[in-house]
């Protein structure tokens, strides 16, 4: 395990945004920061401590994923044709808890992560087991059968938090999809404002 097992919701307070949009989240509450020192009045972030952040907020939203393979996206997005901000974005939406995610099959990145990991997932009829594994355009996304009943995804195929986005396309009733497309940045329905760009400019200092 690594650190991302922490409360998931600490990193609102942390980061001082709802980076999920859920109602639950306790910024919606307290909008400082958490522990003692918390509610200190904040000081004017350096360009650095705005970099910092975005790669904070971008790394959060996908289930906190680990700064070594976090990195490897990077590295894999500047070795890529393109615009470096937008191949990360692609790369990151590719993966299958994000495609879990996405098609509501499950609440939130970390349920999507723990669903593929169980082993509830196949792609193109085979069991894939690894959440960062990378889909490609056209693979077929299904629930296993005698997995297809249980009350976490049915509850949030049913949830009115969020839709489903145009690049995804997904039967809730066969809890079968398909991967159409990678996204651009501006298709990804972020509920808070995501900055790529300041990504990429943290790790090519």
């Amino acid at each position: 395990m690594t650190k991302r097992a922490e409360s998931k919701y600490k990193i609102n307070r942390r980061l001082g945004v709802n980076l999920w949009g859920r109602a639950k989240s306790p910024i919606s509450k307290r909008e400082y920061g958490p522990g003692q020192h918390g509610q200190r009045r904040k000081q004017k972030p350096t360009d650095f401590g705005v970099q910092l952040m975005a790669k904070q907020k971008l790394k959060g939203y996908y289930g906190n994923i680990g700064e070594k393979q976090f990195r490897k996206y990077y590295e894999e997005a500047v070795r890529r044709k393109g615009d470096t901000s937008e191949n990360l974005i692609e790369l990151l939406e590719r993966r299958l808890d994000a495609v879990i995610y996405r098609m509501k099959l499950a609440v939130t990145p970390f349920a999507a992560r723990q669903f593929v990991n169980h082993g509830h997932i196949t792609v193109n009829g085979k069991r894939v087991n690894i959440p960062s594994y990378l889909v490609k355009d056209g693979d077929q996304i299904e629930v296993k059968e005698k997995s297809k009943q249980l009350v976490a995804v049915l509850d949030a195929a049913q949830s009115g938090e969020r839709d489903v986005p145009e690049y995804v396309e997904i039967d809730h009733r066969a809890m079968r999809g398909k991967f159409l497309r990678a996204p651009k940045l501006s298709d990804v329905p972020y509920p808070v404002q995501m900055e790529p760009n300041l990504v990429v400019e943290f790790y090519s200092r």
